[in-house]
């Protein structure tokens, strides 16, 4: 018996109304909290917050022997990205385009 794919397909699950389906969604505008987020208030930054006492450790390494700072974007990059050598030191390649 051949399968026509592109009939529409009928199911016990389809003959649900659009309030059923409503009232099993929970609703995004209520007031609740979701209980993850309510045991970890600390998790949350917000945006123009004030860190200045928050302490961060941060390794600097020196430069490399295959690494040079560009004179015109001040990156770090690795010595094969030279396009030209200027008076006061390196360009790298996309400056230099």
């Amino acid at each position: 018996m051949a399968t026509d794919y592109d009939a529409p397909r009928k199911t016990e699950d389809d003959s649900e109304s659009i309030e059923a389906l409503k009232e099993r969604v929970p609703d995004k505008t209520s007031g609740s909290i979701d209980n993850e987020d309510a045991d970890n208030p600390s998790g949350f930054e917000l945006p123009g917050a004030d860190l200045s006492d928050i302490d961060l450790d941060v390794v600097v390494l020196p430069p490399q022997e295959d690494e040079f700072t560009c004179m015109n974007c001040f990156l770090v990059k690795h010595r094969s990205q030279i396009a030209e050598e200027s008076g006061s030191g390196f360009i790298c390649l996309e400056c230099a385009a």
